[in-house]
């Protein structure tokens, strides 16, 4: 019996300690930024035809955009890239968007390549409206489209619901990131821990405009049925594409990129 109270004890400790080092660094589980010391410049990563620009946001910090102005009167795609990644490194896709006759806005989050503080979901919401005020004031006669990828996509949300914008492109979403956290941590009570749930599935009512989900069949870090999940809740008119075979980021070797391409060509007014 005193063996057994002992290995009763120390499984409890040991729960306890693992709920309390994942909620002191949940953080940094969500949010993966690369080492600060990698950013490059544009032409660097052969895109030299981009410009970089360093933003305000609302709350005082400064976060970089990488930009291409349209054509005049031609769409804009606003991108917001995924939670490992930094902005160079979808400089291929961002330069087949802009070879397609568009302007790409590249956001660089808050803690990421070249921007100041640390990641919060709410740090990145107000990161994407400092990037969707520039490219509104600075081409306003353009279509604005939102692209997110992955931990994007919740930030692509977040500004739907609250702009008006021509079209709204997910990659690789989900419903919220606390539905992510429960699937991997399934003994772990994250929907009372969680601090950055990004629930997409409440805020996609709010969003009016033509939408695209893309998600790969076999991803691993994001399961297809929260982007299904997702899907259900949108408002018309929607489309969902599935890559049979694809994953997490290699949707452009199964045509992502240019299914997005031919979303916003459909998507603009006529």
């Amino acid at each position: 019996m005193i063996a057994l109270k002992w290995t009763a004890m120390l499984v409890a400790g040991g729960y306890v300690v693992l709920v309390a080092g994942l909620y002191l660094g949940q953080r940094h589980l969500l949010f993966l930024p690369p080492a600060a010391t990698i950013h490059p410049l544009p032409a660097e990563v052969g895109w030299p035809e981009a410009q970089e620009v360093t933003l305000e946001t609302a709350d005082g910090q400064r976060v970089v955009v990488w930009q291409v102005p349209p054509p005049a009167g031609r769409p804009v795609v606003v991108y917001f890239h995924g939670n490992g990644e930094i902005v160079p490194w979808r400089a291929d896709r961002h330069r087949r968007i802009a070879a397609g006759g568009n302007g790409v806005v590249a956001l660089s989050y808050r803690g990421y390549m070249g921007s100041t503080g640390r990641p919060t979901e709410d740090g990145l919401v107000k990161d994407a409206e400092a990037a969707l005020r520039f490219a509104a004031e600075h081409y306003p006669q353009s279509p604005l489209f939102l692209w997110g990828h992955s931990l994007g996509s919740g930030v692509a949300v977040a500004l739907a619901a609250r702009h008006q914008v021509a079209g709204v492109i997910l990659e690789a979403p989900y419903s919220s990131t606390v539905d992510v956290a429960a699937m991997r941590f399934p003994i772990i009570p994250v929907r009372w821990l969680m601090l950055d749930q990004f629930h997409s599935d409440e805020r996609i009512a709010a969003v009016k405009t033509p939408l695209l989900i893309m998600h790969g069949e076999d991803d691993d870090v994001i399961p297809i049925a929260l982007a299904e999940r997702l899907f259900k809740l949108a408002n018309n008119p929607k489309h969902f594409v599935r890559f049979p075979g694809g994953h997490h980021i290699d949707l452009d070797d199964f045509g992502a990129t240019a299914e997005a391409l031919r979303f916003i060509a459909e998507a603009l007014p006529r």
